[in-house]
This record gives C-alpha cells, structure tokens and sequence, in this order.
C-alpha cells in the first residue's frame, strides 16, 4: 500500500559530498524553499565520500590531463577556504618521478606545472632519504592537502539543518515516472515499505548507483565503468608520521595520512582496483560489493611500496576498506577526471551528477546555474 504524497521543490537522490553540496547551492543560490534529500544509507557520507583518500587535489595528479590539471588549482583555493576547519595542512606532500616505468620523466613533470600555476621546490636532503633514491631521477615537495571526511561530514549536517532540508535516510529511489509536469518517485524503505513523493526537479548524485532506477528514466547517456577497490591503512612509521608521498606516473602508489593520528592510508595503481566491468542497467554495483569474497591485496600493495620507501612493512598493516570506484570510460586514457553532468534524454528536468574528486564539486554546481 502507497502512503500519501508529499511534494517538494528538488529531489537529490543521494547523501554523500555531492548531494548534499547540490542541496545547500539550491537552497542558498536559487532559492528553493522545500528540498529532500533521499540516502539510501542510514548515514551521509557514509559510501565514496568516506571511503576515499581524502586528497584535495591542487592539479599534480594528471599530467596526462591539462584540462582536469587546470581544474583542480582553480577549485583548490576555493575548496580549502569553504571548508578550512575539515582541511588537514599537517604534513608535507612529496611526489616522485621514477627512472623507469614511468610515463612522465621530471623534465616533463617541471615542464607541466608551470602552464597550471602550480609550486614545485626539490625535496631537501632529509625528505630524500625516506626514499631508494637509486630508482628516482626527481623528488619534489608540493603544496597539497587532505580534508577529515568526519568533519566535513559534521559541517553539512549543521549547514542542513540550519537551511531546513528534509532527509530521508534508509531509502532507496527504486523508480521514478512522468506525471503531468512532475515526477513521481517512488521509494522504499529498509523494511521494504514503498512511499510516494513527488517533485518537478531531480539530482541524481548517487555515484555507482546513477543507473540502477527504473521506471521512465533512461539513464546517463555517456558510458560508465565500475571497480571494487581495495584501500589500506597502516600504522605510520615514524619517518613517515607528518609525510603524503605520491609516485607518479604509472603502476605504483600513493601514502597520505588520514584524521586518525599515526594512521596512513595506501593507495596501489596495480593492485586496489580487484575487478572492473561497464555499467549495465539493474546490475547494481553496491550488491556486487556486497557479495564480492574481499581477499586482500594488502601484501602485494606493501612489498610493492616498499622497494621504494623501505620503511613501509607488511608488519604496520592494520585493515582494508573496500568501495566502489565509478569513472567515465573515455577517459582512461588520458586519466581526465571531469564531472559528468547531463540530463535525461526522456525526462527534462532530471539530471544526472557524478564527481571523480571532491573538489570538481564547483564545476558541478556551475553547471546546474548555467541550467536553472
């Protein structure tokens, strides 16, 4: 049995950085009196916006990519003032040019930064002898930072309250359709109980889930690919305890610290992604997660970064943290991570959103000013 209908100005589907940060612009910049947001978690922020490495990126990481390079410093500045009291600035952030294997030599990596705006200064003396400097021909200290997801968590928490936007938690947006000049959606619960609510705009900022709805919509338009990834964390080694290292570009890895105090997070190009596959209507990535037998990559991930930073051990290992990764398959290969916004090809005002870093978030909300 259906309940009654309630009704609302937008609808975002979706808790994380994103829809909350789509729910706050709506509210704020264009003035939408009465939105909702529907999480079918019984928290925010409780998938990809948590279970990341929490790095605003400020342009280093894609060489390969001017356009997502420029991007980044431009929204960098932007971010870390927004949301100063969640950004991490206690450590120092190292990136590394191999000799071999790489796809970027330093000449080039040097060559790159410029056009972007960005500052490089060579590692000192001491910073270089964390690594084998035998297998580098470039070490350079940048100027990067993390944010505390709990915080930031905690900060749009008290900024929707405060704007008075409804939350639905523990829902799932099973399926949404046309009615007159409006849209229909349909809900259910972690009971199974089904609700009716009704809205004339729609965000859908669920990440992997943004074609797992039925009902008149088509989906996104531009093909998605989906991974199981695996990040782990570890005891931070006391060479290591105020240090991000980032060895670019190719088949190696990454150590940034996280909120916790003496924990690091490591993050292997070769051996976090588990498996892949192209997005496919009512094939859920989340229930794949579910099912998915989760052996860990950790003791490849650690033998590997080791013969690179020596003080990294299997011994420091703690846990593992297994997610979803969703990006757009036209980019792999030049490793661009712009946002994917679009609206549905049958249903006008729904519009599909998924950011690939946390500091895209402005892109996408410029978007959505050039639309409303």
């Amino acid at each position: 049995m259906l309940n009654s209908i309630d009704s609302y100005d937008a609808v975002i589907i979706g808790g994380g950085f994103y829809g909350c940060a789509v729910a706050c612009h709506l509210s704020t910049k264009h003035n939408f009196k009465n939105i909702c947001i529907v999480e079918k978690e019984p928290a925010l922020f409780n998938r990809a916006s948590s279970n990341n490495q929490y790095r605003v990126h400020n342009g280093y990481h894609y060489p390969r990519s001017f356009n997502t390079a420029n991007r980044s410093r431009v929204n960098y500045k932007k971010f870390i003032q927004d949301w100063s009291p969640a950004i991490l600035h206690n450590f120092k952030s190292l990136y590394a040019i191999p000799r071999s294997n790489s796809k970027l030599t330093s000449a080039q990596f040097e060559k790159f930064v410029q056009p972007i705006g960005a500052t490089i200064t060579p590692a000192s003396s001491k910073q270089r002898m964390l690594f084998n400097v035998n297998y580098f021909e470039g070490i350079y200290q940048v100027e990067e930072c993390c944010f505390s997801p709990t915080i930031l968590k905690d900060l749009y928490q008290l900024k929707i309250d405060q704007l008075k936007i409804n939350l639905m938690l523990s829902n799932k947006v099973t399926s949404i359709i046309k009615c007159n000049h409006e849209y229909e959606i349909v809900i259910e619960n972690e009971l199974s109980k089904k609700k009716k609510i009704r809205s004339s705009f729609i965000f859908n900022c669920t990440y992997s889930g943004l074609n797992q709805i039925s009902g008149d919509i088509f989906g996104p338009k531009n093909k998605l690919k989906h991974e199981v990834v695996e990040l782990t964390f570890l005891q931070s080694p006391n060479d290591l305890s105020s240090i991000g290292i980032t060895i670019m570009d190719g088949p190696f890895f990454s150590i940034l610290p996280t909120e916790k105090k003496n924990i690091l997070s490591l993050s292997h190009v070769r051996y976090t992604p588990h498996f892949s596959w192209g997005d496919q209507k009512n094939l859920d990535p989340y229930a794949l997660l579910s099912d998915y037998q989760k052996d860990s990559h950790f003791s490849r991930m650690f033998r590997a970064a080791q013969k690179w930073i020596p003080s990294i051990r299997e011994e420091l290992y703690i846990n593992s943290q297994f997610e979803i990764k969703t990006l757009l398959e036209k980019n792999e290969l030049d490793d661009g991570r712009p946002i994917l916004f679009e609206r549905d090809r049958n249903l006008k005002n729904v519009f599909y959103i998924l950011g690939s870093k946390i500091d895209n978030i402005y892109d996408a909300l410029e978007k959505i000013d050039e639309e409303l």
